[in-house]
């Protein structure tokens, strides 16, 4: 497994990348706060999952070319939290967009940033027809993000993943949209 940190994408104020060893211990932080975790299943996840999802995920952008990577924040090198896309076991045809960041990383604009540059890679580099996010509907915080994605509500659900089954809210966007989004100035 490499951990080289290879950066994938770069925003003005963020790099997108692969992770590295020293990620670990502040991503594992992250997974352990109850509030970052809230809509993930609730319960804080251990240090060894926590790399076992960093390890899959940079397994993915090998094999695939998408990942749920690293956010460094370009400016101090600091780790922020994760974004990228994935295939959602509930969902194996579509590609999902999903973030999350340290809490005091909240309310900065760094999701958007992130999911942003990584839409512009799935459509125009990937090639893919739409993407899609999922998450709990009292997420606001990330019902949020999504529409400022230009992301529109595509249904509801109740799905299973990882043995977890619960209520949800599907958001999607195609590639038109997208870019309707950006000419319009997000």
């Amino acid at each position: 497994m490499e951990w080289a940190g290879e950066v994938v994408l770069t925003t003005p104020r963020l790099s997108l990348r692969t992770y590295r060893r020293d990620d670990l211990p502040v991503y594992a932080d992250l997974n352990r706060d109850l509030e970052v975790v809230e809509f993930l299943g609730g319960e804080p996840l251990s240090p060894e999952y926590t790399e076992e999802i960093a390890e899959w995920a940079n397994g993915l952008y090998a094999r695939e070319g998408i990942g749920l990577l690293a956010v460094e924040r370009r400016e101090d090198a600091r780790f922020l939290g994760m974004c990228g896309l994935h295939h959602l076991g509930a969902y194996p045809d579509d590609v999902e967009i999903a973030w999350r960041f340290a809490r005091e990383h909240w309310g900065n604009g760094y999701a958007t940033e992130a999911a942003l540059a990584w839409l512009d890679y799935a459509f125009n580099t990937k090639g893919f027809a739409r993407v899609i996010s999922v998450t709990e509907p009292p997420n606001k915080r990330s019902m949020a993000v999504m529409r400022r994605l230009g992301m529109g509500f595509d249904h509801k659900a109740r799905i299973s993943e990882e043995g977890e089954v619960f209520d949800a809210v599907i958001y999607s966007i195609e590639a038109q949209t997208l870019l309707q989004t950006q000419r319009s100035g997000l």
